[in-house]
């Protein structure tokens, strides 16, 4: 059930908990590790703009929190750091005593946290781990190390690797190397590929392959960059590629490295339905279903950005009546300052074959924004 029906169904029977907390009812305190019921004063601070993720998933949470009567202010730092710190502190001091932040760079809001902890503000870390700072209280996301598993898998069953005789080219990419997920992409993409790349089966011509998971920001692109990878996919190409010699597969992170690596790869001639190579995405961005649906790319893992923000808008809802935060990972995302307590959602992977299935069926896409 999607967040808007359940706030509205709630809310008709005045069941809603947390619109009585926004309207200043007495803290108290609920079940074992429960703390004190606070205002429904929410900050959400988003990356960016430029993906439409970004957009449709602040928007959601903040038409759903505004639905349930909390004072939402919802901001987009344009991928810009200092921008990103100055909106939570103007949210901060604006009285937010809930912050969801999605960050631009996950290393450098430890300071602005802090302010905001001398206020009582509860950080739910959203989809990006925030390191460095004891002052991130949940982390809410997908299970991004199977995000990186799931297009590995793809890639060794769409090659046929495990019983294949063949040599196949591989052109790895990272994400942004300020994105704490982009090592969970790719280490638990390379742990199924690098077996294969040192058994041979896999050759990576531009030596473009890091020797293991730790150096993995080494083929990073900055900024998750449709433009910088492009750039970079040309170059591999013209300088590791050469007459009758052709890429097999391209690992990439997500859509938006998949849709400039697609473009350059047509830009050197290669075409839909004949050699182009096997690419991997990650969101389910609408021009990237076209590309599947084009054959212009393989698949993306699709994380249900809704079921996200149903997760967070539920964590929010359990702090500001004084319940017990529900988490489900209590060991895996080390920020270096603490185990943050986590709730991992599950991604899938989304063919050709699923995308009526999955992604139109479900609501996630409407069939006119992809051409069906």
């Amino acid at each position: 059930m999607f967040i808007s029906k359940k706030v509205l169904a709630l809310a008709a029977t005045g069941a809603l908990a947390l619109s009585v907390s926004a309207c200043g009812s007495s803290a108290d305190t609920a079940g074992s590790g429960g703390d004190k019921a606070v205002e429904c004063n929410v900050g959400i601070s988003m990356p960016t703009r430029s993906l439409e993720r970004w957009i449709n998933d602040g928007e959601q949470l903040q038409k759903s929190l505004k639905d349930a009567g909390c004072k939402v202010d919802l901001q987009y730092a344009d991928n810009k750091t200092d921008q990103q710190i100055s909106q939570i502190q103007n949210q901060v001091a604006g009285g937010a005593k809930i912050l969801v932040i999605a960050a631009v760079d996950g290393e450098v809001l430890s300071p602005v946290l802090a302010e905001a902890k001398k206020q009582d503000a509860t950080v739910i870390a959203y989809d990006r781990l925030i390191n460095g700072s004891e002052n991130v209280d949940y982390y809410a996301t997908f299970d991004n190390y199977k995000v990186g598993q799931l297009q590995g898998h793809f890639i060794e069953e769409q090659l046929g690797l495990k019983d294949s005789k063949e040599s196949f080219t591989l052109e790895p990419f990272a994400g942004s190397p300020d994105d704490n997920n982009a090592k969970f992409f790719f280490s638990g993409a390379w742990d199924v590929l690098l077996p294969y790349v040192e058994e041979g089966k896999l050759t990576v011509p531009s030596k473009k392959s890091p020797a293991s998971n730790d150096d993995w920001a080494s083929i990073g692109i900055q900024g998750w960059a449709s433009d910088k990878a492009q750039a970079e996919m040309d170059n591999r190409l013209s300088s590791f590629y050469s007459g009758d010699s052709k890429v097999d597969v391209v690992l990439s992170p997500n859509d938006s490295l998949a849709i400039g690596i697609s473009a350059s790869l047509k830009s050197a001639g290669y075409k839909a339905g004949t050699d182009f190579p096997v690419l991997t995405g990650q969101d389910a961005d609408k021009a990237n279903v076209k590309a599947i649906l084009d054959g212009s790319q393989s698949m993306t893992v699709w994380k249900d950005t809704r079921a996200l923000g149903d997760r967070v808008f539920t964590m929010i809802e359990q702090i500001t009546t004084g319940k017990t935060v529900e988490v489900n990972d209590t060991k895996s995302y080390d920020n270096g300052k603490k185990v943050v307590p986590s709730y991992l959602l599950d991604p899938e992977v989304v063919t050709k074959a699923d995308v009526q299935t999955k992604l139109v069926d479900s609501g996630f896409l409407k069939a006119s924004d992809i051409g069906l």
